[in-house]
């Protein structure tokens, strides 16, 4: 491709901020424009996909981690003429269970009650980390972020999370160049449901990071970034 590439938008997940893309966007900002744009801004999916739209490039890339994926499908929803390729990392496409949802009060009840440490220990466990030296490093970095932003972004995006839609639809309706990537060894969005949400979507390539979990692009940032990068090659699918 000549001249710069299309502009890419990264989109981090719960509690989080561009400190988790921080390996990526120097290499990947060699070819492209590389935003990383925060989805704080409210309580339902759609109020955050809609807060971003006119912040966004009239055409671009964009790649989205865990919430920032599920906010991903929601700006490819409703304006798909404008993403030229889709990137979903650590998510997936279905609504919140009952049973899900309802585990979420109590860590938001701690946040709300000035306990957001404990709050925080439950939604990101050291188990949600593969094992290796720098795991307590990575979780670390989660935890950090994550009391940066407070309880109240907390509570925002606990309630986005718990009133999310399914998006299955959407996928299949794709019609560009997709990446399905997460951790092999994640126990949040584990692999079957990594294979899940690829064959959902024609024309997707699933990238499964070997001895990574939840957040691949912490633990495992050359691979993550070799994955984006041959996803950001790939010609794009005619319409």
């Amino acid at each position: 491709m000549s001249g710069i590439a299309e502009p890419l938008v990264l989109l981090p997940g719960l509690m989080a901020d561009a400190r988790v893309f921080r390996a990526q966007i120097e290499p990947l900002s060699r070819h492209r424009p590389v935003t990383v744009a925060p989805i704080t801004s409210g309580e339902r999916v759609e109020e955050i996909a809609s807060d971003l739209m006119s912040r966004l490039p009239q055409r671009f890339a964009l790649g989205g981690h865990g919430l920032g994926g599920v906010v991903a499908m929601e700006l490819l929803r409703r304006a798909p003429e404008r993403v030229t390729r889709i990137a979903v990392l650590s998510c997936t496409p279905l609504p919140e269970t009952p049973q899900e949802a309802a585990a979420r009060e109590p860590r938001l009840i701690r946040a709300r009650a000035g306990k957001m440490a404990e709050a925080l220990d439950e939604e990101f466990p050291v188990s949600a980390f593969a094992k290796s030296p720098a795991r307590q490093t990575h979780r670390a970095t989660q935890l950090a972020m994550a009391k940066e932003l407070g309880a109240a972004c907390y509570a925002r995006q606990i309630r986005a999370l718990q009133r999310r839609k399914d998006q299955q639809a959407t996928l299949r309706r794709c019609r560009v160049p997709a990446l399905v990537l997460g951790g092999a060894l994640d126990p949040l969005i584990p692999e079957k449901r990594l294979r899940f949400l690829a064959e959902l979507i024609p024309h997707a390539k699933l990238a499964l990071i070997p001895d990574a979990g939840h957040l691949p692009m912490l633990e495992a940032p050359e691979a993550v970034t070799e994955a984006l990068e041959t996803w950001l090659a790939a010609p794009l699918v005619l319409r």
